[in-house]
C-alpha cells in the first residue's frame, strides 16, 4: 500500500480578529496525483431553496419528459444553465398532508420539506418533527469544514406562537432542524452572515476587530493583508490571480453589504434587523453571494436558504404585484390572480438562476463549483389554492461530482417520496442511511 498524501483542507490569512479562509490554490497543494489535487479542490455542495405557497404548476411544468422539453413561462430564466438542471416531477411528501391533524398545509409543508416526518400539531413547547437531510449530512460531512452547515433566510425565524391553524411558528419559519425537537433559525442579515464567516477563535480579539472596521471603516481584508502579500510571494502566476480575484470578490461583496444596510427607510411602524437591505431582491442577492462564499472557501459544503417562509404574505410591489403572495395563492382559478402568482414565481426562479450563475463561474479543476453541487429548489405546496402536497416543484441543480446527468425533465410514479431524493444525495456526501423519513428507496434517472 502506497503511503497516503496529506493534503491541506483549507489554508488561512489571519490578522487581528480575522481568519479569511482561501480558495484552492495549486501552489499550495503538495500532491502530485492529478486525482488528489481534484479531491482536494473539488468537494461535493448540499444545498436547499424553500420557496413559500406552491407554484402556478401550467406555467411550471413542462410538457414533454427526457432532454427534447421546452422550459415553460415561470421557468423560462434557467434558460441559460438549463443543462445544469434537472426538473423533477411526481414527488410527494405525504407527511405534510393532514393525516388526520386537520388544517395547518403551510406549517407542515415547511416542517416537513426536508425532514418527511409528520409534525406533531402543537403551538407549545412540545414541537416535534424529525431531523432534516441537511442536518443528517452535516453530522459527518459537516465535521470536515469549520461550520457543519449554513442556515440562512429573509424572514426572521419565530420559535414560538400559534402560526398556523395551531402549529406552532417553529414550524412554519424552519425547515432546518437538528433534532426532532430542536429547529436552526435561519440568519436573515447578510453582514452577521458574512462576518460569521471570518472570526477567529479568539472573541476578544473578533470583537475588537469589528469594532475597528467600524470605525475606520475597514475592510476584513485590510486585516489580512500582511498575511496576503506573504502569501502572493509563495504562489505561481496563476494562482497569485486566482488570489487577487478572490480578494477583490470579498471586498466586494462585504462593500455592498455595508451600502444595502444604510439604506434606513422603512414603512410607518415597519421593522427590520439593522444590515438587512430594504429591498427584497438585493437581500436574497446577498445571500446567495454569502453562500457561494462560504462554498468557495469550504467554510461549509451544506447549506439552507428560506426565500420567504410558507404561509407568507409579502407584496412583491418591484414586479407590479402590490397584494400579498399567500392572498393571491388561493386564486379561485381566477386568472388575473394566477397571473400574479405567475409573475410571483418566475421572479423566485430568476434569483436563483443567477445565483446559479454565479457558482458557474467559479472554476474548480476541470469543471466548475455548480459541476460539484447538488442543490434541490422547491415548495413543499403544489398549488397554493389546492394545498396539495404531491406532484411538487422541484428542480435538482448541479452535477453532484458527476453523480447527475442534468438538462432533463423526469416524471415519476404518481406519490413518489420526495425522501427518495435525499437518500440518494446522502449516498454521494458520504452518509448512506438505510431510510430517511418515509423513503421507501434510493430514486432513479438522476445519473
Amino acid at each position: 500500500m502506497s503511503s497516503p498524501i496529506h493534503l491541506p483542507r483549507r489554508t488561512f490569512l489571519r490578522g487581528l480578529g480575522t481568519l479569511l479562509a482561501l480558495p484552492h490554490l495549486e501552489s499550495l497543494v503538495a500532491a502530485t496525483s492529478p486525482a488528489a489535487k481534484a479531491a482536494a479542490s473539488s468537494p461535493v455542495r448540499m444545498a436547499f431553496v424553500y420557496v413559500p405557497n406552491g407554484a402556478d404548476m401550467a406555467n411550471w411544468t413542462p410538457a414533454a419528459t427526457g432532454s427534447d422539453f421546452v422550459l415553460p413561462r415561470t421557468l423560462e430564466p434557467l434558460a441559460s444553465v438549463r443543462s445544469d438542471v434537472l426538473v423533477l416531477s411526481g414527488l410527494t411528501q405525504d407527511k405534510a398532508r393532514a393525516n388526520g391533524d386537520g388544517a395547518g398545509d403551510h406549517a407542515r409543508a415547511s416542517a416537513t420539506f426536508l425532514t418527511s416526518c409528520q409534525a406533531r400539531k402543537t403551538q407549545g413547547a412540545d414541537i416535534r418533527v424529525g431531523v432534516s437531510v441537511d442536518q443528517v449530512a452535516a453530522q459527518k460531512a459537516g465535521l470536515m469544514t469549520p461550520f457543519p452547515s449554513l442556515e440562512m433566510g429573509t424572514d426572521k425565524g419565530q420559535l414560538s406562537g400559534n402560526c398556523d391553524s395551531g402549529y406552532s411558528c417553529a414550524y412554519s419559519f424552519n425547515i432546518a432542524w437538528r433534532g426532532e425537537s430542536t429547529p436552526m433559525p435561519p440568519e436573515v442579515d447578510p453582514k452577521l452572515a458574512f462576518e460569521r464567516l471570518f472570526g477567529n477563535s479568539n472573541a476578544d480579539e473578533t470583537a475588537e476587530a469589528k469594532a475597528r472596521r467600524e470605525r475606520t471603516r475597514k475592510s476584513v481584508i485590510d486585516f489580512v493583508l500582511d498575511d496576503a502579500s506573504r502569501m502572493r510571494r509563495k504562489l505561481g502566476h496563476n494562482d497569485q490571480r486566482k488570489l487577487d480575484e478572490y480578494l477583490s470578490a470579498v471586498r466586494d461583496l462585504e462593500r455592498r453589504i455595508e451600502m444595502s444596510g444604510k439604506i434606513t427607510e422603512l414603512a410607518p411602524g415597519a421593522t427590520r434587523p439593522v444590515g438587512v437591505p430594504q429591498g427584497y431582491q438585493e437581500h436574497v442577492k446577498l445571500m446567495f453571494d454569502v453562500m457561494t462564499l462560504a462554498f468557495r472557501t469550504d467554510n461549509t459544503r451544506i447549506g439552507t436558504f428560506v426565500m420567504a417562509h410558507d404561509g407568507s404574505n409579502k407584496a412583491y410591489p418591484e414586479i407590479g404585484v402590490g397584494e400579498g403572495h399567500h392572498d393571491l395563492s388561493h386564486h379561485e382559478s381566477k386568472a388575473e390572480k394566477k397571473e400574479k402568482i405567475a409573475k410571483i414565481n418566475r421572479m423566485h426562479v430568476e434569483l436563483f438562476a443567477a445565483w446559479l450563475h454565479q457558482l458557474k463561474s467559479v472554476k474548480e479543476g476541470e469543471g466548475t463549483m455548480l459541476d460539484n453541487c447538488m442543490i434541490v429548489y422547491g415548495s413543499g405546496i403544489e398549488d397554493g389554492n389546492s394545498h396539495a402536497h404531491h406532484n411538487l416543484p422541484v428542480l435538482l441543480a448541479g452535477g453532484g461530482g458527476g453523480l447527475i446527468k442534468s438538462g432533463r425533465h423526469v416524471r415519476y410514479a404518481k406519490d413518489t417520496p420526495m425522501a427518495n431524493l435525499y437518500l440518494t444525495m446522502l449516498d454521494r456526501m458520504g452518509v448512506s442511511p438505510e431510510r430517511f423519513g418515509d423513503s421507501t428507496g434510493r430514486l432513479g434517472q438522476l445519473g
